[in-house]
């Protein structure tokens, strides 16, 4: 099970701050929430940055640590 938390426009997609999921990478993490929470919540998923136990991870594919916590960051804007 993965632990997985909302930041910014991401929580207000997801309509929840944090949920646990099953998953064992990360593709198959966001194929997982988009089932769950809907085309809003894919929208934000197929720009945002994602962080496993605290480390950007680019590699969709790459195995997910167990009991690995995922921190999904939209983009934010800012100057």
């Amino acid at each position: 099970m993965v632990t997985v938390r909302y930041y910014a426009g991401a929580r207000a997609a997801a309509g929840v701050a944090e949920e646990t999921v099953p998953a064992t990478t990360l593709a198959e993490l966001v194929t997982e929430l988009e089932a769950r929470r809907g085309t809003g919540l894919a929208k934000v998923l197929a720009a945002a940055s994602y962080l496993v136990d605290g480390l950007a991870c680019h590699d969709r594919f790459a195995a997910l640590p167990a009991d690995a916590t995922v921190d999904i960051l939209p983009p934010f804007a800012g100057g």
